[in-house]
């Protein structure tokens, strides 16, 4: 089985790197790295071209910023094996967990693995209570429209069977996508699994862009993707 990660990244120069070193390390045999710079500005592109490119399968460039639903849309285009998960380029997520969350679909029993922030016992970071409060909130509205019972839907780390994802036609370019997918793979009847991930949240002071606008749109997102699609 061949995994192929998707890497959106704009403006990560601090962690970029560090990301793709521990993406390279993962233990699994076969994967396929790709990484989507959304118009970066702050030395990224620079990054990438000098040090990262070499490393990597492929690393593609938006000539404008479009957003992380955007890139992930780029990316997904690109990805050539059988499975594909969604690697932010912070360090918030732990590569080394890859196994953990194909197990579910190398057994056969998953179409789609959710890592959860708020399954099991692992590490975490403590951050922001009111973030956790806002992703806990979407969850739960996520899940009456779904009809799932998700206890993070707005994680990061999402693995698809890519048959499953050749099926959907993704519409949200920024983190709209999260209720999106989460709503389309849904409507599927797609077997989906959760498995508790560790999680190494950051600060605004150390890069975090997520904010009360994209709760927002995310909440916007459950609505039109569950209730008008």
């Amino acid at each position: 089985m061949k995994l192929s990660i998707v890497i959106p990244c704009y403006n990560e120069v601090a962690t970029l790197r560090a990301v793709v070193d521990r993406v390279r390390a993962a233990p699994v045999e076969r994967k396929e790295i790709i990484i989507v710079d959304d118009c970066s500005t702050d030395g990224t592109q620079a990054l990438l071209r000098a040090e990262i490119e070499p490393l990597v399968d492929r690393v593609i460039y938006h000539p404008v910023n479009r957003g992380k639903g955007a890139a992930l849309r780029t990316g997904f285009a690109e990805a050539t094996g059988d499975v594909v998960i969604v690697q932010d380029a912070d360090l918030e997520y732990d590569p080394a967990e890859y196994p953990r969350l194909l197990k579910p679909i190398v057994e056969g029993r998953a179409d789609v693995v959710f890592g959860s922030r708020f399954a099991g016992g692992e590490a975490h970071r403590v951050v922001y209570f009111w973030h956790m409060v806002g992703n806990k909130f979407l969850t739960l509205v996520s899940n009456m429209a779904t009809n799932l019972n998700l206890t993070d839907m707005e994680t990061c780390y999402k693995v698809f069977r890519r048959d499953i994802l050749q099926r959907i036609r993704l519409e949200e370019d920024r983190f709209g996508f999260e209720p999106e997918i989460t709503a389309k793979v849904a409507k599927l009847n797609c077997a989906i699994y959760e498995v508790g991930i560790s999680y190494y949240g950051r600060t605004y002071a150390e890069g975090k862009k997520i904010g009360w606008k994209d709760g927002v749109r995310a909440l916007y997102a459950i609505l039109k993707y569950n209730l008008f699609r």
